[in-house]
């Protein structure tokens, strides 16, 4: 694949960045190479919320399918996990993560957007996902994608750790 269709905010830099690159970045599941890569981009974008290396092996494992990935051909740029129910009642999205660098591109909605298109094919019948309270920036992704806020979970991940818990319907 190639950088998101019709996305007009890529800025000049991007564009060149993309230019010099082995390829354009696509979209695609992760490989078992990917593991020791990604597990460096969750540890920098999560700090200790990161998942450990081997509940990123342990998802490869059982949600293998689910895991996609962003890449230039030189390195990860991101990633989306999702943990589809067996009925397809119901998928969480478990993470996703941009590289820091590679922030602003449209990366996090390319990622989304393909895994809502792979849920719905699925025939998925709605979609969950927990997000920091503070962070503007994926609230804001979460919600032009149609996700409606459900709650303020006080204490999710433990004593201060509070998460927005928000759900879209497909």
């Amino acid at each position: 694949m190639t950088p998101p269709p019709g996305d007009r905010s890529l800025s000049r830099a991007a564009a060149v960045s993309f230019a010099a690159r082995s390829r354009p970045p696509q979209v695609r599941p992760v490989t078992e190479a990917d593991l020791d890569p990604l597990a460096l981009l969750d540890q920098d974008v999560f700090a200790e919320h990161a998942y450990p290396f081997f509940v990123l092996r342990q998802f490869y494992d059982v949600y293998g399918d689910q895991l996609l990935v962003v890449d230039d051909g030189g390195e990860l740029l991101g990633y989306v996990l999702m943990g589809t129910r067996l009925d397809r009642s119901r998928s969480w999205i478990l993470g996703l993560a941009i590289d820091r660098r590679s922030r602003g591109r449209g990366f996090g909605r390319w990622l989304m957007a393909e895994a809502l298109k792979r849920l719905r094919a699925h025939e998925v019948g709605e979609v969950w996902l927990t997000v920091e309270p503070a962070n503007a920036a994926a609230i804001e992704l979460y919600e032009s994608l149609g996700f409606d806020k459900v709650e303020h979970h006080r204490d999710y991940f433990g004593p201060g750790d509070d998460r927005l818990v928000m759900v879209l319907r497909l």
